[in-house]
């Protein structure tokens, strides 16, 4: 993700993310497992299939996910790193996939464009009318990961930023970095929000954070629990009239593939993952270079969930 960091810590970083987000190969990511998920019976036998989107963290809750409920003896196929939003939300709806990690603001402006929603529990009203009835959330986790609007330190010392909103006397000389769809998702809302205009958009995807340390974009959306902010000294802009919104973690379900078993074990698993947590989950898996499947197998053991 980096270039130079304590003498090469950054290329071990940028080897970590990568094989962290890595599939098996598949082209269709939907027509086999990409692991070997223990598979118990669920109630008539019924086989839940856990899928991630196509980023390191996605893939550590799926992986927690789909072993919680492994360790309740339900039937388990895991189907990570699949892609973006635009992509697998269509198969949690068809029933190809039965359960995804979702970030609820993220998932809202999603299904519905024109939402005004910004607190969690506008968010999860908003997405229980909204949502198809194929579908439904459980109970979110404490747990958010926020998108952000990243800088240097040097860049904010600069300008005297420390708001999204000192962006707009700077926005129009500024490249703005993020995943492909950023631009797609965010140009109208930051417009409307904050009166921001960028002079060029780049789809810096993973390597987000090395664009802005090199100066490839002066800003760019970087998630709030990836460790490298830290790491890089970099600073996450307060997002004062939350453009945003909040992006607690939580479990989407197609109705027809979950019992009251999968319901309660994953909502068991919301109740104890909170932001300090994933983060310390996250630095183990991009940092440490840590499999995401042994991370979340111990935070399972550890908390009495596995």
């Amino acid at each position: 993700m980096m270039r130079r960091l304590f003498g090469g810590v950054v290329i071990a970083l940028s080897a970590a993310l990568a094989l962290a987000g890595c599939g098996g190969g598949n082209d269709n990511p939907l027509a086999e497992p990409t692991t070997g998920a223990s598979a118990s019976s669920q109630g008539g036998g019924t086989k839940v299939v856990v899928g991630s989107a196509n980023f390191p963290e996605n893939v550590l809750l799926g992986s927690i996910y789909s072993q919680a409920l492994s360790a309740k003896g339900v039937q388990v196929e895991e189907k990570f790193n699949i892609g973006s939003r635009e992509i697998i939300y269509d198969q949690v709806q068809s029933g190809a996939l039965t359960v995804l990690p979702e970030y609820i603001g993220s998932l809202l402006a999603f299904v519905d464009k024109d939402s005004t929603a910004r607190t969690k529990d506008e968010i999860v009203a908003g997405l229980k009318e909204k949502l198809p009835a194929t579908l439904e959330i459980l109970e979110p986790a404490a747990a958010e990961d926020n998108n952000s609007l990243t800088v240097t330190k040097e860049t904010a010392d600069k300008y005297k930023l420390s708001t999204i909103e000192d962006l707009a006397k700077v926005s129009k000389d500024f490249t703005v970095g993020g995943p492909p769809e950023f631009r797609q998702r965010q140009e109208e809302n930051f417009k409307k929000t904050y009166g921001l205009e960028f002079k060029e958009w780049k789809p810096t995807g993973d390597a987000t954070a090395d664009a802005i340390k090199s100066g490839t974009v002066q800003v760019g959306n970087v998630f709030t629990t990836d460790p490298v902010i830290e790491i890089e000294g970099l600073v996450s802009l307060q997002d004062n009239k939350n453009a945003f919104g909040a992006e607690n973690i939580v479990p989407l379900v197609n109705k027809a593939g979950v019992n009251d078993t999968v319901r309660t074990t994953l909502n068991s698993v919301s109740a104890k993952l909170d932001t300090p947590t994933l983060l310390s989950l996250m630095k183990r898996v991009a940092i440490d270079k840590d499999d995401p499947a042994t991370v979340a197998k111990e935070w399972l053991s550890q908390n009495g969930l596995a």
